[in-house]
Order: C-alpha cells, then sequence, then structure tokens
C-alpha cells in the first residue's frame, strides 16, 4: 500500500483524528490514543501498528517486519513494517483495524459510550 492508501484507510476509521508528529509522521489516534504511524522510519515508508502477544512473536520475525523501534524497547507490543516483503495490503489492512480495535477496547467504557464505540 502507498503512504497515501494507508493515510485513507486510517482516516476512514470512526473518530480517528490525524496529527504529523516526529518529524514527519502521520499519526492516527482514536479518543486520543495511537493506533497506526504512517512515515516513521529512515524511509518514511514505514507503518507501525499495536499488536496482541501473539501476533507480535508471529510478525517479529517475518522478513519486511520488526518490533517497533522506541516502543517495543519500551515493552510495548508494537510491530513497524518497512520493507518488503512484509505483509500484503489485505493483512496489512487487518492488522491496522485490530490495532484500532485494541485502542478503543482500552479506552474507558464512559470515553467509549461518549463516542459512540
Amino acid at each position: 500500500m502507498t503512504r497515501d492508501e494507508l493515510n485513507r484507510f486510517c482516516a476512514a476509521m470512526p473518530h480517528a483524528t490525524h496529527v504529523v508528529q516526529w518529524g514527519n509522521a502521520d499519526v492516527y489516534k482514536v479518543g486520543g490514543k495511537v493506533f497506526a504511524i504512517i512515515g516513521m522510519g529512515d524511509s518514511g515508508d514505514t507503518v507501525t501498528f499495536k499488536t496482541s502477544e501473539l501476533a507480535f512473536e508471529v510478525l517479529s520475525d517475518s522478513p519486511g517486519l520488526r518490533p517497533a523501534p522506541y516502543m517495543a524497547s519500551r515493552g510495548l507490543k508494537w510491530i513497524q513494517h518497512y520493507d518488503r516483503p512484509g505483509l500484503s495490503d489485505d493483512s496489512l489492512r487487518d492488522h491496522i483495524a485490530a490495532s484500532f480495535d485494541m485502542v478503543v477496547a482500552g479506552l474507558s467504557k464512559k470515553r467509549r459510550s461518549e463516542m459512540g464505540l
């Protein structure tokens, strides 16, 4: 997926907000919490997303994927798609959607109710 396609996908998530942070990274949040970062890395052609513990273990050793710099070193389960072959477009969309869902699940019940999620 291109950076533009990734940006459109993330922006289409319910109640997603977008800010540019950390240089030129497109950061997508829901309820003020990050669920995807696009363009953070040496090449700018990366996407970083939250994963379950199992997905983190499986994806960490996959070609084109790595534990997300800075985040994973702090014990967080985030993966960075940084090179080919990486994930297929469909799989990447699925993982970003799962990241969104995990972040939403981590919001307070009150916050989710206020957002209609």
